[in-house]
């Protein structure tokens, strides 16, 4: 396999585009998976051929594993079972990357199938960090946190979401998955601005960047990955690299999924936007 690393633009690889990606080879660095789709049973054959496909595509590519289940904000106990599945996938895909959202996904052993936001508060923080650093300590690599998007805020939150993102990274000493979609997304729900999102968070603890598109709403956007990446959006991009750096980015397209190579003009326009922030940086 080469080397499990992921520099500049990369895709989310879904299974309408395995062949494309197997037969063609295409002129892509890196590719994201969602971790649940590959998870088999622990000990045996694992994700069936959908982790057959993963793998052969592993051989040519780093490949990144980003979760939607790890339910890390819940106060349910953390699922034991879910995380050695996680374990063995990742000794099986070699990734370059282990990620999943700081937030709740169920609670009473039930998942609501949504990525909802918490509390902003010190004991959101410390529950948080307590977590992260368990998962961490079991799967022995470092776990990379997402900020999701959001259409309701709590009364009793004590600090912007920025500041409740670093605070949990830095206790937890884990690194940050920036999407930038999804602070502008909630930065347009509730008020606040982009920018300060972006210069509230270390630079040293970002380590990806994700970029999708939204959908507007009745008074909301949505963030459905069913669009291209906005205007808007490419704008706070451009800021986000001036301040971080050119951190591998990935584009994300999960819903009305487009031919490969609409993709990749997705791809070239991030690299385009990428080149010309840190150009004049």
């Amino acid at each position: 396999m080469p080397p499990a690393s992921a520099r500049g633009v990369g895709l989310g690889l879904r299974p309408v585009h395995y062949e494309h990606a197997l037969s063609r080879r295409p002129a892509i660095p890196w590719f994201a998976v969602i971790s649940e789709n590959y998870m088999g049973s622990r000990g045996g054959s694992g994700g069936g051929r959908p982790l057959e496909k993963l793998l052969a595509v592993r051989r040519d590519y780093p490949v990144s594993l980003h979760g939607v289940s790890m339910n890390l904000g819940s106060a349910d106990p953390l699922n034991r079972g879910y995380l050695a599945k996680l374990k063995d996938l990742v000794a099986r895909v070699e990734p370059a990357a282990v990620s999943d959202h700081l937030c709740w996904t169920g609670v009473g052993g039930r998942n609501v199938h949504d990525l909802l936001p918490l509390p902003y508060d010190e004991a959101a923080v410390e529950h948080l960090a307590g977590r992260i650093r368990e998962v961490q300590d079991f799967l022995g690599r470092r776990l990379r946190v997402e900020n999701v998007s959001s259409y309701v805020a709590y009364r009793h939150s004590a600090m912007p979401e920025w500041e409740f993102l670093s605070e949990v990274a830095r206790r937890a000493d884990c690194a940050i998955l920036l999407d930038v979609n999804n602070i502008f997304v909630s930065a347009t729900n509730h008020g606040f601005d982009p920018r300060a999102y972006l210069d509230g968070v270390p630079a040293e603890r970002v380590e990806e960047i994700h970029l999708a598109g939204y959908s507007k709403g009745d008074g909301l956007l949505i963030d459905t990955h069913d669009h291209p990446v906005s205007a808007p959006v490419w704008d706070l991009y451009a800021e986000a690299l001036r301040r971080f750096g050119p951190v591998p980015t990935l584009i994300e397209w999960d819903e009305r999924i487009p031919s490969f190579a609409r993709l990749e003009r997705e791809a070239a326009r991030a690299r385009e936007v990428g080149e010309n922030a840190l150009a004049a940086a």
